[in-house]
């Protein structure tokens, strides 16, 4: 199928909300069980090492079972593809939602992870090939609009269900709106051309090692205090031998497992490295917010929801406007406005105190949608309208799956840095304050202070500790910022469409 004659396709409409809802639901379950592990590992008689699983066995199940996509796609027909991913995510969550032990659960994700994994590339490459060239800009914003949403509104329903119903409808929540979309998906889903080509075993056996051992290593990283500890020594290992010799397999054989077709063009190879760094600031500011208004600042649960939905609105924002204008203006233009809109949230939350107010803390959040939004979707149009179509579901698989690399990547860092950097304030700002000094002469505390010191000193190393903790948080929202500027001159290497289509 041609780019410039697209196939007719039937019941266009209700293919595509059929494939957005099985996108949504997947894309929900990777934050929304977050806020209800407290929950779990109370009902599930588990560990805090134990239930962190939870998270780790879905992600890294999804991430290996995103490689595949392209071949399984392409042998099978997405359209089956699409009905047994879509099956079982559905079984998967049922099972989550009755699990009785943590050891149950963490099989159960790893079923969900591995069905639920081609539910996102695939829809990409589906919405690009049921639209014409020219409604590229709206399908991608639509199915951008599903990917980021989910995320960004998954803490706020988890939190509100868990809060009002119990954590097993984390999961059962998925079974009306997953039953609905394998029916559309069965009913109206046209049928798409099947390419027969070998599979290359060994390429992808190395790949899941070393995509596996990377998520193992940024997962437990911070609870073995990284390189003191033989198990991410060996995960290191693991990574770096796995990746020498895929690319020595790679060289070597006819037909390798990604086709090198997909690195030839310009564009994808730097949409990339785009949506890497992307990637980091998508999930890790949804990583620090929360704690930061929970623990430091005092906010519940359902409050600090709330707060953060805005978010979610900025990004629906500006997903409905490059829906409207992707065609008609320059997508570079749209990134760099994007990214702009990113860094000027992050500059605002550089000056955060602990006594910031709701509505600073809402109208950063929804410039930062509202970024996000504009950086994402034309990202996902450019890195496609130049590439050959035969390459867009093995392309969708590897552009998600950097984009989770990415995201696993910012989480580990921001969280390394806040830890160090809470360790390093607090000795800097307790270094003239002990139990009988409190960084004062003696002839200037008052009396009554001075049959207490240690009472006193310990009220001031409490409000210490969250200064150090303030600080830590603004570290991390600048080097954030730091990266969002590091994306600008990537832009330099992308090419619009109509200049590639004339060269």
């Amino acid at each position: 199928m041609s780019p410039e004659a697209p196939k007719v396709v039937p019941y266009r409409g209700l293919v595509t909300i059929s494939i957005m809802l099985a996108t949504i639901i997947q894309v929900l379950d990777t934050t929304i069980a977050n806020v209800a592990l407290p929950h779990m590992q109370g009902s599930l008689s588990a560990s805090q090492n134990q239930v962190a699983w939870v998270l780790t066995s879905y992600i890294i199940a999804s991430a290996i079972m995103t490689l595949p996509v392209g071949w399984l796609s392409g042998h099978y027909g997405r359209k089956k593809i699409f009905v047994v991913s879509v099956a079982g995510f559905i079984i998967g969550s049922i099972l989550c939602g009755a699990a009785n032990s943590i050891e149950q659960m963490v099989v159960f994700r790893i079923i969900q992870g591995i069905s639920g994994a081609a539910l996102i590339p695939l829809s990409q490459s589906t919405l690009l090939d049921i639209n014409p060239r020219e409604k590229y800009g709206q399908a991608m914003a639509l199915w951008g609009m599903g990917v980021m949403i989910g995320p960004i509104l998954g803490p706020t329903l988890g939190g509100w269900l868990t809060e009002n119903y119990s954590w097993r409808w984390v999961f059962y929540i998925n079974l009306p709106v997953g039953i609905l979309a394998l029916i559309g998906i069965v009913m109206f889903m046209p049928e798409s051309e099947r390419k027969d080509r070998r599979f290359d075993a060994f390429g992808f056996f190395m790949l899941s090692l070393l995509i596996g051992s990377l998520q193992l290593l940024l997962d437990r990283g911070q609870e073995k205090d990284w390189f003191e500890s033989r198990e991410i020594l060996l995960y290191c290992a693991l990574a770096g031998a796995s990746l020498w010799m895929y690319l020595v397999h790679t060289i070597q054989t006819d037909n390798p497992f990604l086709s090198p077709g997909l690195f030839k063009d310009r564009n994808f190879v730097t949409s990339l490295f785009f949506i890497f760094l992307v990637g980091i600031i998508l999930l890790a500011s949804m990583a620090l917010l929360p704690p930061y208004m929970q623990n430091l600042m005092g906010y519940p649960v359902i409050e600090t929801g709330m707060i953060m939905a805005p978010r979610g609105a900025g990004v629906m924002f500006a997903m409905m406007i490059t829906g409207r204008v992707g065609g008609k203006i320059d997508a570079r233009i749209l990134v760099l406005f994007g990214l702009g809109m990113i860094t000027l949230s992050l500059y605002e939350m550089t000056s955060f105190t602990l006594f910031v107010p709701q509505n600073i803390l809402a109208w950063t959040g929804v410039a930062q949608g509202i970024g996000l939004g504009f950086t994402f979707m034309p990202l996902s149009t450019l890195a496609y309208t130049t590439l050959d179509p035969r390459y867009r579901d093995e392309a969708a698989g590897l552009f998600s799956l950097v984009r989770n690399i990415g995201s696993s990547v910012g989480v580990s860092i921001v969280m390394v840095l806040l830890t160090r950097n809470m360790q390093i304030n607090h000795a800097y700002l307790t270094e003239y304050i002990t139990d009988t000094r409190l960084g004062l002469p003696l002839h200037q505390v008052p009396e009554s202070v001075r049959h207490n010191l240690s009472g006193v000193a310990a009220m001031m190393n409490g409000e210490i500790t969250r200064q150090s903790a303030n600080i830590a948080y603004i570290n991390d929202f600048k080097f954030m910022m730091f990266v969002v500027l590091a994306c600008v001159p990537l832009l330099l290497l992308l090419r619009s469409p109509k200049k590639q289509a004339a060269s």
